[in-house]
């Protein structure tokens, strides 16, 4: 059986969030890329090996983000809709196009002071660490990596604080890919939809205005749709980066020490999680613009291409411990490559470093509450995302509670 007529390779359901690593090692035989299936009935070819991302990744003459004249388009009721359904964003976007829209969100970016977002993201990690310090016990996802970056995300674009939990499920429940994700992104719209209502009548000191008001003049739904393309790249991958460097914090033997101001930083611990884990396993969409020859591999027009960072990097990475790595390079592609990157790249990074580095300070005898291999992944072909990470530790005292 040749690669051209083998079955896809399910990368959903609990059997590949259990060991994705299993997975790639099987697609890699088919060559740089493979057949795999992101839901029932829904094709693709992921990208595994290194140079071949890169090449797709870099190469907008040949492969377009537009998914509109895709060869096979996905059904209106399709779960995957929030994450490859077009719509007028950067992500979704070629050229001048994207370009006006990528503006808009790197410059609202660079508004953000490093300095002033360290301290907002150690006293919005100090006060969430005092809910559950006193405890013993905590889920440092659910209490603390899902927290952490959404209140950082509230002061910027100024959500409403009844809000707060309708956007966290929104965006956790579209990377799903099942039948709650047309739903959970449909409520996320929403309520930026409402924010941008109220800023286009009433504008504020924060980045809701700030993109309405930006000289590319996008209109209200370009403004909902950037908002949610960056609250959503932003918070959920943010979240599981945290979360899956934690874990390997609180499980490699080289981090032992790192509790109490070990060798190994918390810096490192998110590089090894960029090469090994990251946050989005498997991601940017591409359709090639014509019938190619790609790395071996015949392409149809319009055939929905992923780049799997997960299995790229992992073929490419340093050993573990190389100084390579060690020095925190940054040549694994967690964050994209080529006219689509990640632009807050840097703010993610500042935030999860801060986080880890305010939780192991503070409490410094961290431990799983459970075996490594009882946790659970959530399921779905694009994130790498622990349900929920079980920690115990010494309780602190304190005379009054703290307050956000």
């Amino acid at each position: 059986m040749t690669p051209y007529d083998a079955p896809p390779v399910d990368l959903y359901g609990p059997a590949f969030a259990a060991d994705p690593h299993r997975h790639y090692e099987r697609l890699r035989g088919f060559g740089a890329l493979a057949p795999v299936a992101l839901a029932p009935g829904v094709t693709a070819l992921l990208v595994t090996d290194y140079q071949a991302a890169l090449d797709v990744l870099r190469d907008s003459e040949t492969f377009s983000k537009d998914p509109r004249p895709a060869r096979d388009p996905l059904p209106a009721d399709s779960p995957l809709l929030p994450v490859l359904g077009w719509r007028p964003t950067a992500l979704f976007s070629d050229g001048e196009v994207h370009r006006r829209y990528r503006q808009v969100i790197t410059d609202g970016l660079a508004l953000i002071e490093p300095h002033t977002l360290q301290k907002r993201v150690a006293e919005v990690a100090a006060a969430l660490i005092e809910r559950f310090d006193g405890v013993g016990t905590a889920d440092l996802i659910s209490q603390y990596a899902r927290q952490l970056p959404l209140f950082v995300f509230n002061t910027w674009f100024g959500v409403a604080p009844q809000d707060s939990d309708r956007l966290v499920a929104g965006m956790a429940g579209m990377m799903e890919s099942q039948q709650k994700a047309l739903a959970a992104y449909g409520d996320l719209v929403a309520v930026v939809t409402g924010m941008v209502a109220d800023r286009r009548a009433h504008a504020r000191n924060d980045l809701t205005s700030w993109f309405l008001h930006h000289p590319a003049g996008l209109d209200n739904d370009e403004v909902v749709r950037q908002i949610t393309l960056t609250m959503s790249a932003g918070h959920e991958p943010t979240t599981n980066l945290i979360g899956n460097a934690l874990l390997r914090v609180l499980t490699d033997d080289r981090y032992a020490g790192s509790l109490f101001g070990g060798a190994m930083t918390a810096h490192q611990a998110i590089d090894e999680v960029l090469w090994h884990e990251p946050p989005l396993a498997n991601f940017s969409a591409h359709y090639p613009r014509y019938d190619i020859e790609f790395h071996g591999r015949r392409i149809a027009a319009g055939e929905l291409v992923l780049v799997s960072y997960a299995a790229a990097n992992s073929e490419a990475a340093p050993p573990p411990g190389d100084d390579a790595l060690r020095s925190g390079a940054s040549a694994h592609l967690a964050w994209a490559a080529g006219p689509h990157a990640c632009p807050a790249r840097d703010p993610a990074l500042l935030i999860a470093i801060t986080a880890i580095e305010q939780l192991t300070s503070r409490l410094g005898d961290l431990e799983l509450a459970v075996p490594a291999e009882a946790l659970v992944w959530r399921p779905g072909p694009f994130h790498r995302a622990l349900v929920s990470l079980p920690v115990r530790f010494t309780p602190l005292v304190h005379e009054r509670p703290a307050a956000l």
